[in-house]
């Protein structure tokens, strides 16, 4: 039934104006409209809604991801713009903090203005 309607995608803020600059000028999204409800972002032609909240308790898992086909060069880019990415206790990751899945897939996690983790991804093809 869905399967033919377009995806939107949600996260949530606290502070609208760090994650306009986080969302925008950090990862490179384009801002559509700023309203009272919601920054909305185009993602590759998916909307992301940036919602504004009083309370904000980040989930402690993954609200969102991308797929990347060079996981280092745009890991060495999103810090140059100032991310900072995320190192877990007891998970082997390389120096730039990515982890190889048992698959050997990369994958690698940062958070947000909000501490919302999102993570980056490169799928290994064969």
């Amino acid at each position: 039934m869905l399967g033919s309607c377009e995806l939107i995608a949600f996260v949530s803020t606290k502070n609208s104006d760090q994650a306009k600059v986080f969302y925008g000028d950090v990862l490179g999204l384009r801002l559509v409209e700023d309203n009272p409800f919601a920054l909305v972002f185009d993602a590759a032609g998916i909307m992301l809604r940036v919602s504004k909240v009083h309370e904000l308790a980040p989930a402690p898992y993954t609200v969102l991801g991308w797929e990347v086909p060079d996981i280092r060069g745009t890991i060495q880019n999103l810090m140059g713009r100032g991310g900072k990415f995320e190192r877990y206790p007891g998970m082997p990751q390389d120096e730039l903090g990515i982890w190889t899945t048992p698959g050997g897939d990369y994958v690698a996690w940062f958070k947000d203005p909000d501490g919302n983790t999102l993570s980056l991804t490169q799928f290994q093809h064969e």
